[in-house]
């Protein structure tokens, strides 16, 4: 299994980013995927995550009104739309099934930094 972030950067207080994730080496459409941060010195923690068909969606509280996850089946792609991004925020995100299989690759994730 391969998954691959991207899609970050450094933005400012209330800015927006488009995370985006490719997977390989999965029958994608078979699992449900999710949104993982790990923040500086904390623990990683679930942001958001999406059933197979993309019909069921569930946001942590922090989440909630300001990001958006998306999948593309058809891409293999899951996606984080990131809107009044706060300083909170910043984090590297990873994308994965959910939940969570231990012992499984994390894969690359993405570097967001929210700061002025």
């Amino acid at each position: 299994v391969q998954l691959q972030a991207s899609g970050g950067g450094l933005v400012q207080p209330g800015g927006s980013l488009r995370l985006s994730c490719a997977a390989s080496g999965i029958m994608f459409s078979r699992y449900n995927m999710a949104w993982y941060r790990q923040g500086p010195g904390k623990s990683r923690e679930l942001v958001a995550a999406i059933s197979r068909g993309g019909d069921n969606i569930q946001y942590t509280d922090y989440a909630k009104g300001r990001f958006a996850i998306s999948r593309d089946n058809g891409k293999n792609m899951v996606y984080l739309q990131m809107s009044s991004l706060k300083p909170e925020d910043t984090a590297v995100y990873y994308c994965n099934v959910f939940p969570y299989v231990p012992g499984s690759s994390w894969g690359q994730g993405t570097q967001v930094t929210v700061s002025s």
